[in-house]
């Protein structure tokens, strides 16, 4: 078993930009916690004392009208920025040792160290002093980062240099410096930026997803070390202005109070958490919408479809041979119509038809078409679309596969709730059984029945939920805005009340309208309600919903037809 690690007196954590800002809140609360010895690490100069005219004044203004008479004292002529840089330096020096102080009144030992996390040489040199005083380094806080937001056609190469280095070759350096078999602690201060993008940040989003991917790596080579990067999110700092907080509350993005947040990295480094190399504290970036163009346009959008590629098709097999689910299918529309509005996201696809599945048995074709066409835009910033997928084969016939009217919204609509759910357990089928008894003919990838909980001619209830699919797994079908792994987990609802009931197989052919008011994530438990609108001898027509224990939707799709074919029983076994 593998030791996990601890922080007690002895340990001695050194910490980039850990003196000033949120990464210093953020070394105060721990020491709150832990007594332990802290190395800081920061550009800023703590040389020479505070002028005598500085003493003593806390008001900014006040301050730089000091500044401005010393300036003039000396016969030399302020300028704002001058003025701003000395005011900068004494507000700096003041931080560091209020941050220093603090740490020692907490019951720990700190100490600055005024040298650049990118200086390899530097660094070297002040840790080798610094540790003969404090100890051994047996952990590492990765605070320190730079800013140059800009467009990407803006950006220049110093930019980039100046982004990029301060998060990457400052762990190099870091690492470098210390003794990794000694490290019980590695932690990487990422941003939500590196995990989803944001616009204006490219070389930040790569350099904090290098952090990212740096995590997993040394918690692989050294798993006694209790490794994590924090995807942070904004915080509610001086550095966001009410501005700020309003641009960032149109893109739903909300930040991160500071008592919350250091109680969260508190609660980050606990035993319970040593397996967890990245964890996100915060809120999807998602991007702004822009000013909607009158122009109505169209789109083509080529694509090539292989197994080796998308390795979830092996877990939709029928009849010998792995079937594009036609969950999949909706979410390769939506997702594409997503792309062309950024800010923009999807709430509704109506007459969604399977018109010829792909089926993967060597005689599809190797590239797929979707013909996108704008059909409307409204003031309330919604964008509505018709979309077809097509395909040619080798005799260049052309082959419909599925087409879709969808809509897109700036913000969604309020959730509704679902009346109607009874999540009474009358029946309780456990799902496991259903995979295996040829119900259901799904492998892992989409097996989200727990348990079918009560059944009647006219509706099944079925609790779900949906183990975290790996990203490789996923394919090019990603989740994103729109999951269809779960979307398929409510369209096996049909199937198992028509084999529970009937003992007859179908498969989605149709979908009137597919609403999507929240998005259901992996892990989360969530509940079906299938209601049948009618049953013929050919097709079976249900509406679903998908609501949790209060009835609050998730997801609701109309006029599901699922095609009845009694060959189906068998085809399904043939897994």
């Amino acid at each position: 078993m593998t030791k996990k690690a601890r922080i007690d007196p002895s340990s001695v954590f050194l910490v980039s930009g850990g003196a000033k800002g949120i990464t210093a809140e953020c070394v105060i609360r721990l020491a709150q916690h832990y007594q332990c010895r802290w190395l800081l690490l920061g550009r800023s100069s703590l040389e020479g004392d505070e002028p005598t005219w500085a003493r003593n004044c806390d008001d900014e203004f006040e301050l730089k009208k000091r500044i401005v008479e010393d300036f003039l004292s000396q016969g030399e002529k302020p300028t704002p920025i001058s003025v701003q840089r000395v005011f900068n330096a004494i507000a700096s020096r003041r931080e560091i040792k209020k941050t220093l102080s603090t740490l020692e009144r907490a019951g720990g030992q700190a100490e600055y160290l005024s040298v650049d996390v990118t200086d390899a040489f530097a660094l070297q040199q002040k840790l080798a002093v610094a540790v003969e005083r404090m100890g051994p380094i047996t952990g590492i806080i990765h605070g320190a980062g730079n800013l140059a937001d800009k467009l990407i056609e803006k950006k220049t190469e110093q930019d980039f240099e100046t982004v990029f280095a301060a998060k990457v070759k400052g762990l190099e350096n870091l690492l470098s410096c210390t003794n990794a078999s000694q490290l019980d602690y590695l932690v990487l201060f990422s941003s939500v930026s590196g995990f989803y993008g944001n616009s204006g940040q490219s070389d930040y989003a790569i350099a904090n997803e290098i952090l990212n991917k740096s995590a997993h790596l040394v918690k692989q080579h050294y798993p006694s070390c209790h490794v994590v990067a924090i995807n942070w999110g904004p915080w509610d700092s001086g550095m966001v202005t009410p501005e700020l907080k309003k641009a960032f509350a149109k893109r739903r993005i909300e930040v991160i109070p500071i008592e919350v947040g250091t109680q969260m990295l508190v609660e980050e480094l606990a035993t319970t958490n040593h397996n967890t190399a990245q964890v996100i504290i915060g809120s999807p970036m998602l991007p702004q919408a822009g000013e909607l163009s009158p122009e109505l346009r169209t789109h083509r959008i080529h694509r090539k479809l292989t197994l080796l590629s998308n390795p979830f098709l092996q877990d939709h097999v029928i009849g010998g041979h792995p079937v594009l689910p036609a969950a999949c299918a909706t979410s390769w529309i939506a997702s594409t119509c997503e792309q062309f509005y950024p800010g923009h996201i999807f709430f509704s696809m109506e007459n969604f038809k399977v018109l010829k599945g792909i089926v993967f048995d060597n005689t599809q074709a190797s590239e797929f078409v979707m013909d996108v066409k704008e059909v409307a835009k409204t003031d309330s910033n919604e964008i509505e679309f018709e979309a077809r997928i097509w395909s040619e084969n080798e005799s260049n016939k052309i082959r419909f596969h599925y087409n879709g009217q969808v809509k897109l919204r700036q913000h969604s609509l309020p959730v509704p709730t679902y009346d109607s759910f009874n999540i009474a357990s009358d029946w309780a089928i456990p799902g496991p059984s259903l995979y295996q008894n040829g119900t259901l003919f799904h492998g892992p990838c989409f097996q989200g029945v727990e348990q079918v909980l009560n059944i009647s001619s006219e509706k099944i209830t079925i609790q779900c939920i949906l183990p975290s699919i790996p990203e490789r797994q996923q394919g090019q079908f990603a989740v994103q805005t729109f999951n269809p792994y779960i979307i398929d987990i409510l369209l096996q609802s049909a199937l198992i009340w028509l084999m529970q009931l009937h003992q007859l197989g179908c498969l989605p052919l149709e979908i009137k309208k597919i609403e999507q008011f929240q998005p259901i994530p992996f892990d989360k438990r969530f509940y079906t309600s299938m209601e049948l609108q009618s049953k013929t001898d050919t097709k079976v027509v249900s509406n679903i919903t998908a609501h949790d224990s209060q009835g609050q939707a998730y997801i609701r799709l109309e006029g599901v037809v699922g095609i009845i074919n009694k060959r189906l029983n068998h085809l399904f076994l043939k897994k």
